[in-house]
């Protein structure tokens, strides 16, 4: 049995996660968030903000504080990380395990256009709608910010900082949300076309039912590969198993 545990957490599985092990006798465990959200909420254990200074940094991290095994719970698009995780977790043998929610799946009715990143999705929206629900996160407007003759509402926890598009309206607020919530917002700023990334669960996917109800088109922007040789599971309860540990 793991006696400490660093998660690299910022998901609600991450959370799930430390809440779990933390009820454990005899498992230490701590969370680092990259500090990106100035008002986290809650989580359980020990919690470090900031980032390590890339895989060598990290590899530090894990000898200095005798960390046991290592989960990568961060957000899907949380390409560098990862990697960084996969590398630190081969320079010090400490045991990885990458949790990844599956990703979202287009149903019977939807419009979905698939697009390998950002730039692709920018490069679709001209011949989709002009008003855009840009459901992307605050940190990849910029590759949006040339589409001058476009319409955005951007919704976001904390303002999101230039460049960005400049026809952009901020609609400040925390998930989860609700699809009546989701369709309200799309009928209120007459929105034509939606864009998100591929995070999979199910605490945002109620804007895929409520374009899905409007017959809207939604770009999706699909998730970077994991670095070669790692593989993921699915929840909670595969990363137990794959640390030994049974279900509480």
């Amino acid at each position: 049995m793991p006696a400490h545990v660093l998660i690299l957490g910022g998901t609600i599985e991450a959370r799930l996660l430390a809440a779990g092990l933390a009820a454990r006798t005899g498992v230490r465990v701590t969370t680092s968030l990259a500090g990106r959200v100035a008002r986290p909420g809650s989580v359980a254990g020990e919690v470090r903000i900031g980032g390590f200074g890339g895989a060598e940094g990290l590899a530090d991290w894990l000898r200095a504080h005798h960390v046991d095994a290592l989960v990568d719970a961060t957000h899907p698009f949380a390409e560098t990380i990862t990697a960084n995780a996969a590398h630190a977790a081969a320079a010090t043998e400490v045991p990885l395990v990458v949790l990844r929610r599956p990703g979202w799946r287009p149903g019977p009715g939807d419009r979905w256009y698939d697009v390998p990143s950002l730039a692709g999705a920018a490069a679709a929206l001209p011949g989709l709608g002009r008003r855009v629900f840009l459901s992307t996160g605050r940190l990849g407007l910029a590759a949006f910010a040339h589409l001058t003759d476009l319409h955005f509402v951007v919704r976001s926890v904390d303002p999101p900082e230039p460049p960005m598009p400049p026809d952009t309206e901020l609609v400040l607020a925390r998930g989860p949300f609700t699809v009546a919530d989701e369709t309200r917002l799309l009928r209120t700023h007459r929105i034509e076309v939606l864009v998100t990334k591929d995070s999979g669960g199910e605490a945002t996917a109620a804007k895929l039912t409520a374009a899905r109800e409007l017959a809207l088109p939604v770009v999706v922007v699909r998730r970077p590969p994991l670095p070669r040789g790692v593989t993921a599971v699915p929840d909670v309860a595969g990363v137990l198993e794959r640390l030994g540990l049974s279900p509480a």
